[in-house]
C-alpha cells in the first residue's frame, strides 16, 4: 500500500478525521428514542442487517464476555463471524470485528465512507425536523451492519449499546436472543427498578426467536418470561435448562463442566477468572447450541474445548503486569464490583491489594466502592479520560465515607494513580502485593494504553 491515499491524504490522517467526525456526535448514552431513522438508513443501504444470522445480546453485566464466547464458538465451526461490542477499551476499531479481528484502520475508514452518504441524508432530515444528527452509536451500528454484509459473514453476534427497546441495534431480526443478568444501572435512561430495566431490555426479544436467559432476579425473570410468552419464543433458562455443574481453579483460569439442553460438557478449560465467567460460558454455549446444533444435540466436545481455550476478554480481570501484579477490570456498577471482589478473593492470593478507581459522574460510586472495600487494603481515586468522569476530590469524599480517611489517596491523573498504587502495594518492602484498576471501562482502557498492552 502506498503512503498516500487516493485523496492525497496520509491514511493515518484520514483515520483521525473519521474518528473525530464520529466522536463529534451525541454519545451513545444520549438516546433519541426512535428506531425509525436507523431503519430508514438500513433500508437505504439495502438492509445489510438482514443478510446474516444474528445472536442479539443484552443484560446489565457480562454482555461483552458472553458475546466474545458466542462468537468464538461459532467461528470454531468454520463460519465467518461479525462481532459488534461496546464500549471499546483502547481504540474505536475494537467495536467491529470480522472473524475475531477488529477492523483495520484502513478498513474502518472505507466502511465509514461507504455509509457516509446515507448518514448525510439522515442528518439533513433530522436537521429539518429539529432533531439531533445521528448519534455516535447509530453511525457505528450502521458501519457494523454494512461491514458484516460486505465481508460477508455467516453469523453476527451483536451486543446492545444501552437497554434494548430503543437501542440502535434493535433493528436486527435475531435467531437467538440472550439476556445476561439484569441489575440496576443507567437509571436515568432505563428506569430505577430492576423490573423497569428488564422491561426495556426485553425489547430485543422478537417473535419466533430462541431466548437464552441467564439467572435473573425474580422481578426481571417475571418481565422477561412475560415477553417470551407474548412473542411465542422458545426459551432456555439458567437453573432449568443450563448451568454450571462444576468448576475448579486452574492455571490462568478455571476448569468448568457445563450443562446445556444438549448434554454436559465436562472439564473444559476456560482461561478467564471468576465464577461469573463460568456462568457466562454456560449461557454462551447454550446460545451457540441453539443457533447451530440440532435440538437435543451438543456442539461436540472438541469444538467447545478448542473455542473456549482460545477465548479472551480484555479488560475483564485481565492481568497486564506482574511483580507487582496489575489487574484491569471494567466493572462500573455495584453488581459488577461485587462480582469482581468475589473473583479477586477466589483467584488471587495477594498479601496486599490496592485499588485504583475512577467512576463516571452518573454512576453509583458509593455502591461500587462499598462492594470493593472488603478486598482493598487502600484505594487511590483518580479520573479517567472520559468527560463524565467524577472529579477525584469528589470521589475521595465518597471513598472516605466507605474506607475511612487513612485508606484513601488521591491522584489527578491515571498515570500518577498507577505509580502511587504500585508504591502502596509494596509498602515497607512487602512482596506479593497487587493493584486492581476498576470502576470505569474508560479507565481500564486508559491504563491499558499507558502500559502499552497488546502493542
Amino acid at each position: 500500500m502506498s503512503e498516500q491515499s487516493g485523496t492525497g491524504r496520509h491514511p493515518g490522517s484520514r483515520y483521525a478525521e473519521v474518528v473525530r467526525e464520529i466522536l463529534s456526535r451525541n454519545p451513545e448514552h444520549r438516546i433519541h428514542p426512535t428506531l425509525e431513522r436507523v431503519r430508514e438508513a438500513c433500508h437505504l443501504l439495502g438492509d445489510p442487517q438482514l443478510a446474516y444470522r444474528v445472536v442479539h445480546i443484552t443484560g446489565t453485566n457480562g454482555k461483552t464476555s458472553t458475546s466474545r464466547m458466542v462468537e468464538r464458538l461459532v467461528r470454531e465451526h468454520d463460519l465467518r463471524t461479525g462481532r459488534f461490542t461496546s464500549p471499546h477499551l483502547s481504540e474505536i476499531t475494537e467495536r467491529i470485528a470480522i472473524d475475531g479481528e477488529p477492523l483495520s484502520r484502513e478498513r474502518f475508514v472505507a466502511v465509514f465512507e461507504d455509509v457516509e452518504p446515507v448518514v448525510r441524508i439522515l442528518d439533513e432530515r433530522a436537521a429539518a425536523a429539529g432533531d439531533p444528527r445521528l448519534s455516535f452509536f447509530e453511525v457505528l451500528t450502521l458501519m457494523a451492519f454494512w461491514a458484516f454484509a460486505d465481508a460477508p459473514v455467516d453469523v453476527a453476534v451483536v451486543e446492545v449499546g444501552l437497554g434494548g427497546t430503543w437501542d440502535t441495534t434493535n433493528v436486527v431480526q435475531p435467531d437467538v436472543c440472550v439476556v445476561t443478568p439484569v441489575s440496576v444501572d443507567h437509571e436515568a435512561w432505563l428506569g430505577s427498578t430492576i423490573a423497569e430495566i428488564a422491561e426495556n431490555k426485553a425489547g430485543i426479544i422478537k417473535h419466533g426467536a430462541t431466548v437464552v436467559l441467564a439467572a435473573q432476579e425474580p422481578e426481571a425473570d417475571e418481565v422477561l418470561m412475560r415477553r417470551v410468552v407474548s412473542e411465542r419464543c422458545s426459551v432456555v433458562r439458567e437453573g432449568v435448562d443450563l448451568g454450571v455443574v462444576d468448576r475448579q481453579l486452574a492455571v490462568g483460569g478455571q476448569l468448568v463442566s457445563l450443562r446445556t439442553r444438549g448434554g454436559v460438557y465436562a472439564d473444559v478449560l476456560l482461561p478467564l477468572h471468576g465464577v461469573h465467567q463460568a456462568h457466562n460460558a454456560a449461557v454462551a454455549l447454550s446460545a451457540a447450541e441453539a443457533l447451530l446444533a440440532e435440538p437435543g444435540s451438543t456442539l461436540g466436545a472438541a469444538v467447545v474445548e478448542g473455542a473456549f481455550a482460545d477465548v479472551d476478554s480484555p479488560g475483564r480481570m485481565e492481568v497486564v503486569r506482574r511483580a507487582p501484579a496489575v489487574v484491569l477490570d471494567a466493572a462500573h456498577n455495584p453488581g459488577g464490583a461485587k462480582v469482581l471482589a468475589e473473583a479477586l478473593a477466589e483467584a488471587f492470593t495477594f498479601n496486599r491489594l490496592v485499588g485504583v478507581v475512577a467512576v463516571a459522574a452518573d454512576k453509583d460510586a458509593e455502591g461500587i466502592l462499598a462492594a470493593l472495600e472488603p478486598v482493598f487494603a487502600e484505594v487511590v481515586v483518580t479520573r479517567s479520560s472520559a468527560p463524565r468522569s467524577l472529579e477525584p476530590a469528589d470521589l475521595a469524599e465518597i471513598a472516605e465515607d466507605v474506607f475511612g480517611e487513612d485508606r484513601v489517596h488521591v491522584a489527578e491523573r491515571a498515570d500518577q494513580a498507577i505509580d502511587m498504587a504500585l508504591g502502596l502495594a509494596e509498602a515497607d518492602g512487602d512482596v506479593g502485593g497487587g493493584v486492581v484498576v476498576t470502576g470505569s471501562v474508560v479507565l481500564a482502557g486508559d491504563v491499558r494504553t499507558l502500559l502499552r498492552v497488546g502493542r
